[in-house]
């Protein structure tokens, strides 16, 4: 097998789980301020769901054939020309496009450190999941001490996150889960667990976070629960509702770092697989099988 190439899992059209291939392709070269990374591990996120299947193409345009994979942990193995720091050697995280691959080149800006308190695996669960929780809770909902939130869908990828930072800022939390996530969501710090398949959802909140995609009904539920509303997924029609996508930010990464390597912000993967598993994860997140941080291991498949 060539050292010039390695597997990427791309899609080439719009569809199901089944357009997803494992190609090989040329291994990139990184350019003037650009790395090359050898790809630890990436993570599923549920919006790649709709990525891949053409329903973003709007709001994320991407150019076919496409590598998926958003969050990034790996190792830099080469610098390009200007580069002065992450160095070959480092271990990096960061939010880039086409990180279910065994090598990708990011922009040398873009990255930050690797956790230390982490295997390097693990630390792909942080850049995607984390910078929409922290820009929920910090920039958008701006929650502040004794403030009182209500975390809808806590029991995800960003919940993980969400629960925990809010918890940090001072608020008390109430934290929507199914009962398989309501354990997970208990030991990230909720102060209450609300099954929302069976208990109404409780109102006077200062702030309520949407993470899940949810019908008309309930949006216009969760929109009379708060004084603030902040969602993630299902656009919530309210004056006070903000809807948000994430963004890069290698700075914020670094305080997730510098919390996770503190103690103060723990790090819990539900499933690990390898490349070639990543058609099996979307097809169990669309039938509603998946919860928590899944990550997606690229070690074992560099040759």
């Amino acid at each position: 097998m060539s050292a010039a190439t390695m597997s990427a899992a791309r899609i080439h059209e719009y569809g199901d789980a089944s357009v997803i291939r494992y190609d090989r392709i040329p291994r990139p070269s990184p350019g003037p301020g650009e790395v090359l990374v050898r790809v630890a591990a990436t993570s599923f996120n549920p919006s790649e769901v709709g990525l891949r299947a053409g329903f973003l193409r709007d709001l994320l345009p991407v150019t076919l054939p496409y590598t998926l994979g958003l969050d990034l942990s790996g190792t830099v193995v080469e610098v390009g020309e200007g580069v002065r720091g992450p160095a070959v050697g480092d271990r990096v995280i960061g939010l880039v496009e086409g990180a279910a691959a065994e090598y990708t080149v990011a922009a040398a800006s873009a990255l930050a450190r690797a956790p230390e308190r982490l295997p390097l695996a693990d630390a792909a669960a942080i850049p995607v999941a984390g910078l929409t929780a922290w820009q929920a809770i910090h920039e958008h909902a701006r929650i502040e001490p004794g403030q009182r939130v209500l975390i809808n869908g806590a029991g995800g990828g960003v919940g993980l996150f969400a629960v925990q930072l809010a918890k940090l800022a001072g608020a008390t939390v109430t934290a929507t889960a199914s009962p398989r996530s309501a354990a997970a969501v208990r030991r990230y710090g909720a102060d209450e667990v609300v099954d929302y398949t069976t208990t109404p959802l409780p109102g006077g909140m200062d702030v309520v976070l949407n993470l899940a995609a949810i019908g008309a009904e309930q949006a216009t539920a969760l929109a009379t629960l708060g004084k603030v509303i902040v969602t993630i997924a299902t656009p919530i029609e309210s004056p006070r509702a903000t809807h948000f996508v994430a963004r890069n930010d290698p700075a914020q990464l670094a305080r997730l770092v510098a919390l996770i390597d503190k103690g103060e912000l723990v790090i819990e993967i539900t499933e690990s697989h390898p490349l070639t598993g990543l058609d099996g994860v979307h097809r169990r997140a669309e039938a509603g099988q998946t919860h928590g941080k899944i990550t997606i291991n690229l070690d074992e498949e560099v040759k």
